[in-house]
């Protein structure tokens, strides 16, 4: 019996089918590391909290102008160089506590938490989402990530709000060096995970104020290449073979050949290792598509991009379920879920982020005890399109071909 007596009509509302799913920001850096905020004014100096940048004119009023020793000014303009990008940046510089920049310590990035329970270095960037509605999704610690124990703490970090790390080789480090790197602890590329990306070698920039070039870590302007191509092509592209802006050269030239595997930029990549391609009229050009899991791992996550494309349909999807939770289970809200996946799945072959995928419901995971304790499973394939990272033509001289000789002047 209906809770109130009614002589008449009534409608009640009932929400069912597809819901839209909505994809979350994907060109997002999170920057860690020092800034002269002695040189800005009271209203802008933050230290250990995170501050959201979309333009140059904001990263100065908050992180001043590049200064020696400081490495947040100069990863904002050569992120800026690439021509888009959010970032969110950390500065970890305390005039409080560190007397010059030198003083800050590598605790300093690595973060934890305060006595007041707040979040300091990387730890920090665990608080974008309540604070701006979404995760950086590529984190950077130029200069800093020189060290293995940074690289371990973005690794760790990266994981849990599904990001990649960029890592730097150190100033100096020969091909060799960062080679044989991925196999001891001689520099920081002793690691396997598909959410590290190894970045070799330094770049040289050009200083207008002083007239002299400088080197600059690599990480920076491919933080600022992935974001762009998020935005131009998408993040199912990958970020190789394209162009670095605002760099004049590199540490050291790398032989760059595109046909023979035993140039100095394929065998850096056959271990793993981002570089730069350079050949005549190429200018200077990302190069590489496999992230620190390869060559160990084989499954299509070594790739950057496959990678990164599941980061986003994973976290699109469960952003999404909030609208379904705790709504009585019947087949209704199983077919609204499945049916708002595959509308999402749909999308993404239209774009081309993906070749195919579906979601469905498999009883066989789903027994009654399950479903009684609140619980429902879903499965969800997909695949992302590869990056054409080796094209091969075999050729055959056929001397057969010589029959057509003359035969253009037979009637």
């Amino acid at each position: 019996m209906p809770a109130n007596f009614l002589h008449g009509v009534e409608t009640i509302e009932i929400d069912k089918g597809a819901r839209p799913i909505k994809v979350v920001k994907t060109a997002v850096i999170g920057l860690i590391g020092t800034a002269p905020i002695d040189t800005v004014g009271a209203d802008y100096k933050t230290v250990n909290k995170p501050v959201l940048i979309t333009n140059d004119k904001d990263a100065a009023l908050y992180f001043g102008q590049p200064t020696t020793g400081f490495t947040i000014p100069a990863a904002l303009n050569a992120i800026f160089d690439q021509g888009a990008g959010i970032i969110i940046v950390v500065n970890v510089f305390d005039p409080d506590v560190h007397t010059t920049v030198a003083d800050v310590q590598l605790s300093d990035i690595i973060g934890g938490v305060d006595a007041q329970g707040k979040r300091t270095g990387l730890q920090a960037l665990k608080d974008s989402y309540s604070l701006f509605g979404f995760f950086p999704k590529t984190i950077i610690a130029p200069k800093y990530c020189e060290d293995a124990a940074v690289v371990t703490e973005i690794d760790a970090v990266a994981g849990e709000i599904r990001a990649i790390g960029l890592v730097d080789a150190p100033v100096g480090t020969s091909v060799q060096a960062a080679i044989s790197g991925r196999g001891n602890d001689t520099i920081n590329f002793n690691f396997s995970s598909d959410r590290l990306v190894f970045c070799y070698p330094q770049l040289k920039v050009y200083d207008t104020e002083t007239d002299t070039t400088y080197l600059e870590p690599f990480s920076s302007r491919l933080a600022g290449v992935i974001a762009a191509k998020d935005i131009d092509r998408g993040y199912h592209w990958s970020p190789s073979n394209t162009e670095i802006k605002g760099i004049i050269g590199v540490e050291r030239n790398l032989t760059s050949m595109i046909n023979d595997p035993n140039s100095e930029v394929n065998l850096l990549n056959e271990a793993g290792i981002v570089t730069v391609f350079n050949s005549f009229g190429s200018g200077f050009r990302t190069w590489g598509n496999r992230n620190a899991s390869f060559p160990t791992s084989t499954l299509p996550t070594n790739f950057i991009n496959i990678r990164r494309t599941a980061d986003i349909i994973h976290e699109s999807v469960e952003y999404s379920m909030l609208q379904f939770i705790d709504y009585p289970i019947d087949n209704g809200l199983i077919d609204s879920i499945t049916e708002s996946v595959n509308a999402f799945i749909r999308t993404l072959i239209g774009r081309g982020a993906l070749i195919d995928g579906k979601c469905t419901f498999n009883p066989d995971k789903n027994p009654p005890t399950e479903i009684a304790n609140g619980h429902l499973t879903f499965d969800i394939e997909f695949m992302p399109p590869t990056p054409a990272e080796r094209i091969t033509f075999e050729s055959f001289i056929d001397i057969n071909l010589l029959r057509s000789l003359g035969n253009e002047n037979v009637l």
